[in-house]
């Protein structure tokens, strides 16, 4: 099976407080974008899980989430097949694009696949919310309005007529430490997005794009700003950094100013560790993302 991981981006995202389990209540907009990791996965090889990986700071062991998650639904199954993986990295790894939980997602999408659908929709975003908060996302596949520690997901039937380009810096940000160091009672957002603005299907960058968890982050890697300032300067009509960093993506409303940004900052980048993907929202919860 061959099999297209999509990674995300965070449209707004809101932290509204700390629950008792020490996970963070959240109010976001996430969509997936046609930028893909590229899983070859093979059953029924042998007993054991087997994962391969293209990048060198990935594991290849059952810490990744990918092999988690072919255990878990293996456990599920009761089946001692086995299971090869291999997975090609081209979504930069702890970026704010949800490459992991979108790879573990694929995994238990492919599988249900491969047995013939055996388990509801709803049965498998319940399995990927014991890998991660982000794998229910990937399983609903489609824009949504996400609640609660990110499982709470409404369809977002509204359009998003946008190019994104995305700068990826070149460094990691641990997501745990960048929460950690979240102080909610001086992470003030100026515009706030509200269940009633997203009730109309409407997402207008100049009101929704806001992001808590930059407020921590940028001022510890000015990058960050300074590739929202490129982007706007470029005919970006909005700019933001997704989920917790450090990754920044720009929206572009014309495909052609779009492609020429990424030019300018392709022939300008001083940095050779800039990492440029100019990809699409993904809207259609039809598209073939697996190929048995």
């Amino acid at each position: 099976m061959k099999i297209l991981s999509p990674a995300k981006i965070n449209l707004f995202l809101q932290v509204r407080g700390k629950r008792p389990d020490g996970y963070h209540e959240l109010f976001s907009l996430m969509c997936c974008i046609t930028l893909f990791d590229e899983i070859s996965l093979q059953v029924g090889s042998g007993e054991s899980i087997e994962i391969h990986c293209s990048h060198p700071n990935v594991p290849a062991d059952d810490t990744n989430l990918a092999h988690q998650a072919a255990s878990l639904f293996q456990s599920q199954m009761d089946s001692a097949q086995g299971v090869k993986i291999h997975l090609t990295k081209n979504i930069p790894v702890a970026a704010g694009l949800g490459g992991g939980s979108s790879n573990a997602a694929s995994i238990l999408l492919a599988l249900n696949t491969y047995y013939g659908h055996p388990f509801s929709r709803k049965h498998l975003m319940e399995m990927g919310l014991k890998l991660g908060a982000d794998v229910p996302f990937f399983i609903f596949q489609k824009p949504a309005i996400a609640t609660g520690i990110g499982e709470k997901l409404d369809a977002f039937e509204g359009d998003l007529p946008y190019q994104v380009l995305l700068l990826y810096p070149g460094f990691n940000i641990s997501t745990a430490e960048t929460y950690q160091s979240l102080n909610l009672g001086l992470t003030k957002v100026e515009k706030k997005p509200t269940s009633n603005h997203l009730k109309l299907n409407r997402f207008n960058p100049a009101h929704h794009l806001t992001n808590d968890l930059e407020r921590v982050t940028a001022p510890k890697y000015p990058e960050i700003g300074l590739a929202k300032e490129k982007l706007l300067n470029l005919g970006a009509v909005g700019a933001m950094m997704s989920g917790s960093g450090p990754t920044v993506f720009g929206l572009f409303d014309n495909a052609e100013t779009a492609e020429s940004a990424k030019q300018t900052l392709s022939c300008d980048q001083e940095d050779k560790d800039l990492q440029l993907f100019l990809a699409d929202p993904i809207l259609d919860a039809d598209l073939k993302l697996i190929d048995v």
